[in-house]
């Protein structure tokens, strides 16, 4: 694959053998990630799963300390005085049988969907066009539930879900090239402490293989695994 020559550039900064402490990977990610808009930080975890398996199929939610530095659209799917409900607690779209349709024809305006138990039948409908997109609603992430507004509130604040792709591998947005370096090892501490709670009891064998961190334009560079988890 042929490169630009700022990307080689950067990649000349970073030792594809070094595991590097945290705090230093983060500076040198920073430095490379100078790309002419904010970039987008991604925290790969290699796990050492078997997602074939229920139990080793990692997935759950995180609130990150300071957002992911990505505006959340949010739609709630819901009827009745709910509605008022989302929209006052700050939700971008409310309601059901519109969205619905338009969710069949083809919209998908929205990041986070969220939807009350007494809609999921409607809901159902749509599971392969928001399952394709990792946006159906499901009570395991927080995102069926009576309490909209502490759903929407979350989900603005910064609350992301992940799931381990057929390879066992995680793939999270933790923030933007323009956090402060603090903000940004809040962010993926947050991260790794939420999935080693996650470690299945039965697994043999390492739980957590390889720490990468990369911006949208920018190489990877490998991080320490305990001072990530610290």
């Amino acid at each position: 694959m042929k490169h630009s020559r700022r990307y080689s550039a950067n990649r000349e900064l970073i030792d594809k053998t070094v595991e590097y402490p945290l705090l230093e990977g983060i500076r040198l990610l920073k430095k490379a990630a100078n790309a002419r808009f904010d970039e987008s930080i991604e925290l790969t975890l290699n796990l050492g799963v078997d997602p074939r398996y229920s139990e080793q199929n990692i997935r759950g939610t995180a609130i990150l300390p300071h957002g992911t530095g990505k505006k959340v659209r949010v739609l709630v799917l819901t009827q009745g005085e709910k509605v008022k409900e989302a929209l006052k607690a700050g939700a971008d779209f409310a309601g059901l049988e519109d969205y619905v349709k338009k969710i069949e024809e083809g919209w998908f305006d929205f990041d986070v969907c969220i939807a009350t138990p007494d809609v999921m039948r409607h809901v159902g409908k749509l599971g392969r066009a928001l399952g394709t997109r990792g946006l159906m609603p499901n009570p395991k992430t927080g995102t069926v539930t009576d309490d909209v507004e502490q759903a929407v509130k979350e989900s603005k604040a910064g609350k992301i879900s992940f799931r381990v792709d057929k390879y066992g591998i995680l793939h999270v947005l933790v923030g933007k090239a323009s956090f402060s370096e603090e903000q940004l090892a809040d962010n993926i501490r947050n991260m790794m402490s939420t999935v080693m709670k996650l470690k299945p009891a039965s697994l043999k064998g390492t739980y957590l293989r390889k720490v990468t961190l990369s911006s949208s334009q920018g190489p990877g560079i490998k991080i320490d695994k305990q001072s990530a988890s610290v």
